[in-house]
């Protein structure tokens, strides 16, 4: 008898940390899609797709729930596993409502839905109007939880996910080194959170102090605020004055800044810290100069005078390097060396520990510190040379984090692009939607330009860049180590 209790209340899933996280977030996603149907049926909008989200979420999450279970400290190869199945499934639960209330295909609706909590920004969405004010809400919405980290926002609500969680925590918080700025992991996710809602408040109040539409306001910030890019808006930022769009390029900037560095500035009283700390100079460096660079080149090459032309330069800088991915004009339409600069961005990305998306700027100042040290060898082959960023000694599992990184995103960009220019017979279109797919910026070059649209791509090409958008977002490990049988043994022993 004692036996048969003990397989009955056994967890039944042979992934129980996975299970019962999903089933976490599919019930708090599933809350808040029945709120959103209940303020939309007060507006008179169509509730169902939101009613039916709820209904799936609610159920699903609490079945997983309870055939889940949260143990103490799981396994990294557990933590992999449930962070690649969660950013899988929860835009699967997400795109309920763009496929039922929004007149979506269902793989268009998963698109969207990829888009959105993968911060990516890239939209199959042609008619506008057709939509309500709900969907645009979650649509934004689902970008701000995605920037935010599902995983780091459960940690901080559920607290009993602050032991089981930290593992996922680091799988998720990926980085050359992974910075834990208290002792304990649920302060640390509460640190980042914090300032994560600081910057929501604030952009929301400059864009309406500026002049933006009230709903425009709070739907754009829940984008700009994750390096996310949805807008309600069809033109972007280009319909909105010049004093929005450098608000815009402000937020940007720091959305690509880390969090915790940011923390310090405004929490820890260390004014000073950015200074101090080498990759946040690299990234304002390269901002500063490619701006000027791409502000000269519409200056000279194009119809702009001096400020509209570092206002278009900045933003859209600050926009790609963090792929964010608004656009203040339609920058598909200008001359090939601003594209140039543009396109250069995409591979760059914003610090370790923002929101940013693409490679990261200290992978590059590792990659530079490695190229120096090899020169430095071959005029001193007989010394000993550290191999360090800024004044910190990188370890050699860095060096290998790095090298593994850039060969898996370089391999997923570019068989991207071969599968992308077989089926869209557009080398253009090819090249840039697979960088924006798997750096998780949003608009390409030319029919998928920051004015078009991905709705027309041929459907593989669709699932293409969901795969791309899903691994890039979790910064590819997680998800190439679902492909290797020793996680899969690690999993059964």
């Amino acid at each position: 008898m004692r036996s048969w209790q003990k397989s009955v209340e056994a967890p039944l899933s042979p992934i129980p940390v996975a299970t019962y996280v999903t089933g976490t977030v599919f019930l708090g996603l599933g809350g808040v899609m029945g709120l959103l149907g209940v303020v939309d049926g007060l507006y008179g909008e169509d509730v169902l797709g939101f009613l039916v989200g709820a209904a799936l979420g609610i159920g699903l999450g609490l079945l997983l729930r309870r055939l889940g279970s949260a143990r103490s400290e799981p396994s990294r190869a557990e933590a992999l596993f449930t962070v690649a199945a969660l950013w899988l499934l929860v835009p699967l639960l997400g795109a309920v409502p763009f496929w039922v209330s929004g007149g979506m295909p269902f793989l268009d609706a998963l698109f969207e839905a990829m888009s959105g909590f993968t911060t990516t920004g890239a939209t199959v969405l042609a008619d506008f109007g057709a939509w309500g004010y709900g969907l645009f809400l979650w649509r934004s919405l689902i970008q701000w939880f995605g920037g935010m980290g599902i995983l780091v926002l459960f940690i901080v609500v559920l607290p009993h996910l602050a032991v089981a969680g930290r593992q996922m925590f680091f799988a998720e918080i990926t980085g050359v080194q992974k910075e834990q700025l208290t002792p304990k992991l649920r302060q640390t996710a509460e640190a980042i959170l914090r300032v994560y809602l600081t910057l929501t408040a604030v952009t929301l109040a400059a864009y309406l102090l500026c002049g933006m539409p009230v709903f425009e306001a709070v739907a754009n910030t829940l984008s700009t605020v994750p390096a996310g890019g949805f807008s309600p808006n069809p033109q972007s930022f280009a319909d909105y004055n010049p004093l929005i769009q450098w608000v815009g390029t402000v937020v940007m900037f720091l959305t690509g800044v880390n969090l915790l560095l940011q923390y310090r500035v405004l929490f820890g009283r260390e004014p000073r810290a950015p200074l101090r700390d080498p990759e946040f100079r690299a990234y304002s460096l390269i901002i500063l100069s490619a701006g000027l660079a791409l502000a000269l080149t519409l200056y000279l090459r194009h119809d702009y005078d001096l400020g509209p032309a570092l206002r278009h330069a900045y933003f859209q800088t600050a926009s790609l390097i963090t792929g964010t991915g608004f656009a203040s004009a339609d920058f598909a339409q200008w001359v090939v060396p601003a594209q140039v600069i543009l396109v250069s961005l995409m591979f760059v990305g914003g610090s370790a520990g923002s929101v940013g998306g693409s490679i990261k700027v200290i992978r590059w100042l590792v990659v530079g510190a490695i190229v120096r040290r090899e020169f430095m060898r071959v005029l001193h082959p007989q010394a000993v040379l550290p191999l360090r960023v800024g004044k910190k000694s990188l370890t050699d599992d860095a060096m290998r984090s790095v090298a593994a990184f850039i060969t898996l995103y370089v391999m997923l960009f570019g068989l991207g692009t071969v599968v992308l220019g077989v089926l869209e017979e557009d080398f253009v279109v090819a090249f840039t939607a697979s960088a924006a797919a798997v750096g998780n910026i949003g608009p390409g070059l030319g029919a998928v330009g920051p004015m078009a649209h991905y709705g027309d791509l041929h459907p593989l090409s669709k699932l293409v860049m969901i795969f791309q958008m899903w691994a890039g977002r979790i910064e590819l490990i997680a998800v190439f180590s679902l492909f290797t049988p020793e996680l899969w043994r690690r999993l059964r022993s």
